[in-house]
């Protein structure tokens, strides 16, 4: 009997390729839990941990309402965890070079090595498997992965109305 319902008509090399993708999901799901756990941080933390690293490296600044955007939070929230954040010694905060109402939050560098030491080799492993794929698995993956994308998104973009209205 099939794991679930739909998968009742769909070809075999079908429900291989979403095992395969759930199967995926959970075992990365796992090692994220385990690398919050292992840096004592919740998943928005970590996640605007990243965010604050990344923009650092692209010469952008970043501030409490971007942090807020990325992850769907309110600025009190943001407050809370920017505060946590800082006790903790994983970011700074700094006035705003253009805008006095506002503050610019970085990392701290000793965040960035604490991040690259538990990242690091997840990473590097990853990498590894992709470029292990020849131009044309990757064009294969790339594209078969942005569709599934653009396929959740729209489903996303279909139900925000509908909770609208409840």
């Amino acid at each position: 009997m099939p794991e679930h319902p739909w998968f009742e008509t769909a070809p075999a090399s079908t429900v291989r390729v979403l095992r395969s993708l759930r199967t995926y999901r959970a075992v990365e799901q796992a090692m994220r839990r385990r690398t919050r756990e292992s840096m004592k941080m919740g998943e928005a933390d970590l996640r605007a941990l990243r965010f604050l690293l990344r923009a650092e490296e692209e010469g952008r600044l970043a501030t409490p309402a971007d942090l807020a955007a990325l992850l769907g939070m309110k600025s009190s929230s943001i407050t809370i965890m920017l505060d946590r954040l800082s006790a903790s010694g994983h970011i700074q905060r700094a006035p705003h070079p253009n805008d006095r109402r506002s503050i610019v939050i970085t990392a701290t560098p000793g965040a960035d090595v604490e991040v690259r030491e538990t990242l690091g080799q997840m990473h590097d492993r990853l990498l590894a498997v992709a470029a292990s794929l020849d131009e044309d698995q990757a064009r294969v993956v790339s594209a078969f992965l942005g569709r599934l994308t653009e396929t959740l998104d729209h489903l996303n973009e279909d139900a925000e109305p509908a909770r609208k209205r409840t």
